[in-house]
């Protein structure tokens, strides 16, 4: 065995509110790689609908790395939520109609903080929201009912409004072999050969690892 098919939409048939969200995607604009869910009980086939603000004239994208884990209420806030910053007002007169449309704001007018990353192995907790244009490092984890404004560095644990780094999951040597490492990009029979390795609390176990 190697593990569940990447290309299902449900990883196990028995747990369907746990979907691999690559599979459930339409929009050009949203990129996930393999084994990455999310897990809701009240649709994780909706996943598009947490993804919000995301116009396709806008350009930006979400990319999602392999093997995350993304829990129930995750909400990724797009460029398009922007409104003008450097006006008297801020209020976004064009889309109320009755006239206004002719004040539309020019592209060059609104932030623009271009795509937001999150790499592999990446697990998110319940109910966090992340704004336009942040770069989640490989590894990161971040505590459920976080805002995340800012970049969060690889294998960092990081929480609360706004989301700070927490600690360091492990010292910088580890890190480093780690994103060196890249797993996640390994085929599925060598995910499995090394899977004790990979789940391990003996972290140097990873080190030792089969046919690197």
């Amino acid at each position: 065995m190697t593990g569940p098919d990447p290309n299902k939409v449900y990883p196990n048939e028995n747990i369907r509110q746990v979907v691999f969200i690559k599979n459930v995607v339409k929009r050009a604009n949203i990129v996930v790689g393999d084994y990455t869910y999310y897990d809701d009980p009240d649709g994780a086939e909706k996943f598009e609908e947490h993804v919000t603000h995301h116009y396709d004239f806008l350009g930006d994208r979400l990319v999602i790395g392999k093997f995350c884990a993304i829990a129930r209420g995750i909400e990724f806030v797009m460029n398009g939520a922007n409104h003008r910053m450097r006006s008297v007002t801020t209020y976004p007169f064009n889309i109320m109609g009755g006239g206004w449309e002719k004040f539309s704001p020019k592209l060059k007018d609104l932030p623009f903080k271009g795509d937001t990353v999150v790499g592999n192995d990446v697990w998110i907790g319940q109910n966090v929201t992340v704004m336009p244009g942040v770069h989640i490092g490989d590894g990161a984890i971040i505590a459920a009912n976080s805002v995340v404004v800012k970049d969060v560095p690889a294998y960092c644990v990081a929480g609360g409004n706004p989301c700070r780094v927490i600690r360091k999951r492990f010292d910088d040597g580890l890190t480093e072999y780690l994103l060196s490492l890249k797993w996640w990009d390994w085929d599925a029979e060598k995910i499995f050969r090394n899977m004790e390795a990979l789940c391990s609390g003996d972290l140097e176990k990873i080190r030792n690892i089969k046919d690197i």
